[in-house]
């Protein structure tokens, strides 16, 4: 008997006592591994995540997850050639490895970079700037997201075992949330190998994520209103998880990534022999073949204008022709088996329902070469691709989960966004075009039926990622028949892990709150200037004011002369005084942001190494000669850097005139040691 996959739940790897489940190579379909959850604790794997894990994770900044994830995508990927050997029994070839195993930790280190560049330094994260709620500036309000107290269970597919365990984990753990992985069972040897590397490591904090191999049976029943549930799978499933009384009546948080029938449209400005043209085939066919063609994201419509669906048919049978299905360890191989016998056969059930009103004219399931395998142990199936009228109905209700799509007709822009709208909504859609309007009209078209659109031309051709590739800063989710959930987009996938409230408070109580100033809040004026304080020295609302500083004619002129910038207002009185926001000659907007400058900087070397940028600028009251500028300069958000011995200082800066007037207001951002 092959190997019996574990769980890893409560601290401890776990064996079920009976034989479990067979679990076959796609190649061959000899066994694999076996697969059984029978007699697990899952109230218990539970109430381990958020009584043990959840703290845990809390103890940790958003900059420390971050590192967490960066040192474990690395550590990933310098061991992954054990991973792809053992890929290659799910049917994958090294490029489909690639997209699974490399996408997967590729995904932690983008989320580890993001955490480190958009999050704070800290375990709350603020949205937006505060809302002035009063009059006095005494009661404000301020949005702030916080981690919820309860458990992320994600319930993956069989197509993506590494990816698909990772891309919801990552923003999971950096939100806050421990994470339950729940692998489809046909490839969790692949995820059971990845997830025994991470426990290994003791990178992830106890409890934090644990691992359920087998059903999953019961689980909803153990969850409440503080707890999510990320699953990817069929619609009929979905269905039923969100028929499930706790989703229903307890509010568990659910988001559905389910079936999908992507459309890919040729412009009808493209012409065959044309680069796009040549694009467009080539990704139909690599959008059939890679996976071989399981892909939540593939292209399973190819919508085409009415004279060229020859073409398009020619062309990719030329490119299909070339295509060798067999066993991915031969070097030869472009396109494996399918992950399962079982899955093999519902890609048969799909296209007989299919070919009801469209039919094959690349490809044929029953008369086909495997190299290096057994077309009848192993699960393998051609490309097959279809012609169907704009008329038909199945190829817009039926997917096939294959190396399977259908080739339509369209006849003008209209007819085709109305073609891909009867898919009731997808997760992705791409345009092959160089027309901006035709591009314009088609992705506002799409666009409401689609979770992400791709425009492709020669132009950004060499950079794409391609149709069928989510990327770990886009959102990946559709509305309709696709789920209407949404994963990933960067800091957006942390936030949907998150729960926003609504602070109404005082502005020291928002200061004391959220880590960051909030304009009202004590502003105290020391005798040692804020830039001679090092990061562990500074408190937020440390305050310098400096001036006045009276702006002569003289200044203008030659900030004018120096920087060249002779713009009317500042040098024609004439001009100037005709203006109606200015009557006359004002200053430079720079050079009020630079005589300010001169008033608050502090000179001397100190813990105050660069100021790398200025944020939110905006000149409110035009100043002019005779002015006197006064600034006020208050420490407003201190971010350590874990990987330096220096921080982030964002400072609010304030420039009134004589009359109390506000001038200007921006954010300056400094580097400051941690330590003198």
């Amino acid at each position: 008997m092959s190997r019996k996959l574990q769980s890893y739940v409560q601290g401890k790897w776990y064996t079920a006592p009976d034989e479990g489940t067979p679990l076959a190579s796609a190649v061959d379909g000899t066994e694999v591994a076996r697969i059984s959850a029978t007699g697990l604790d899952v109230d218990g794997m539970l109430d381990y995540a958020r009584t043990v894990g959840g703290p845990a994770i809390a103890e940790l900044t958003f900059h420390e997850r971050a590192s967490r994830l960066k040192e474990l995508g690395l550590l990933l990927m310098a061991g992954k050639q054990e991973f792809y050997d053992l890929s290659v029994a799910t049917g994958a070839t090294t490029r489909d490895s690639a997209v699974d195993i490399d996408g997967g930790f590729g995904t932690l280190l983008s989320y580890a970079g993001k955490g480190k560049r958009e999050l704070p330094n800290d375990t709350v994260y603020l949205d937006g700037p505060p809302e002035r709620l009063g009059r006095g500036g005494t009661f404000v309000g301020q949005h702030v997201y916080t981690a919820r107290k309860g458990v992320a269970v994600q319930i993956n597919a069989f197509n993506f075992p590494v990816w698909g365990m990772l891309e919801k984990l990552a923003p999971a753990f950096l939100a806050g949330m421990p994470s339950v992985v729940k692998p489809a069972s046909q490839t969790a040897y692949l995820t059971e190998l990845v997830f025994r590397r991470i426990i290994e490591s003791g990178l992830l904090p106890e409890g934090s994520v644990q691992l359920l191999c087998g059903s999953a049976r019961g689980v909803l029943d153990h969850l409440g209103g503080q707890d999510m549930v990320g699953f990817t799978g069929s619609a009929d499933t979905a269905a039923t998880l969100r028929s499930h009384p706790n989703v229903v009546g307890e509010g568990v948080h659910l988001g559905v990534e389910a079936d999908s029938l992507n459309c890919s449209i040729l412009g009808d400005d493209v012409q065959p022999g044309t680069e796009e043209f040549e694009l467009y085939v080539k990704q139909l066919v690599t959008e059939m073949t890679v996976k071989a063609g399981q892909k939540c994201t593939a292209i399973r419509r190819a919508l085409v204008p009415t004279p060229l669906v020859d073409d398009v048919i020619s062309a990719a049978r030329e490119r299909l022709s070339k295509i060798v299905v067999g066993n991915p360890a031969n070097d030869s191989v472009r396109m494996g088996p399918l992950a399962s016998l079982e899955q093999r056969d519902e890609v048969l059930r799909a296209l007989r329902g299919l070919t009801k009103s469209a039919e094959i004219v690349v490809g044929d399931p029953e008369n086909f070469e495997v190299v290096g395998a057994d077309a009848v142990t192993g699960a393998f199936l051609p490309p097959i691709l279809l012609r169907a009228n704009a008329d038909a109905t199945e190829p817009h209700d039926i997917e096939a989960f294959g190396p399977v799509s259908t080739v339509i007709g369209y006849d003008g822009i209209e007819d085709a966004i109305a073609l891909a709208a009867r898919g009731k909504g997808s997760l992705v859609a791409s345009v092959i075009t160089r027309d901006p309007a035709i591009a314009r009209a088609l992705v506002l078209g799409l666009a409401p039926f689609h979770g992400r659109v791709l425009v492709l031309n020669r132009e950004d051709a060499k950079e794409s990622t391609g149709h069928g590739s989510p990327l770990p800063t886009l959102v990946h989710g559709g509305p309709g028949r696709a789920g209407g959930g949404e994963e990933l987009g960067g800091i957006r996938g942390v936030l949907h892990h998150m729960q926003r409230t609504a602070i109404q408070a005082n502005p020291d109580i928002l200061t004391a709150v959220g880590n960051r100033w909030v304009t009202g809040s004590a502003q105290p004026v020391g005798d040692v200037h804020p830039f001679r304080k090092c990061l562990a020295e500074l408190r937020l609302g440390d305050t310098v004011v400096a001036g006045p500083r009276v702006v002569t004619l003289e200044d203008i002129d030659h900030f004018a002369e120096f920087t060249g910038d002779t713009f009317y207002a500042h040098t024609d009185p004439a001009a100037a005084a005709a203006n109606p926001l200015f009557g006359g000659i004002v200053a430079h907007g720079y050079l009020v942001v630079s005589l300010a400058a001169g008033l608050f900087v502090e000179p001397n070397p100190g813990p105050v190494l660069a100021n790398f940028g200025v944020d939110s600028l905006r000149f409110l009251t035009p100043v002019k000669a005779g002015d006197a500028l006064t600034v006020t300069l208050t420490a407003k958000q201190i971010t350590p850097r874990t990987s330096a011995d220096y921080g982030e200082v964002r400072w609010d800066a304030v420039v009134t005139n004589q009359n109390d007037e506000v001038a200007a207001t921006y954010d300056v951002l400094t580097l400051v040691a941690k330590t003198a």
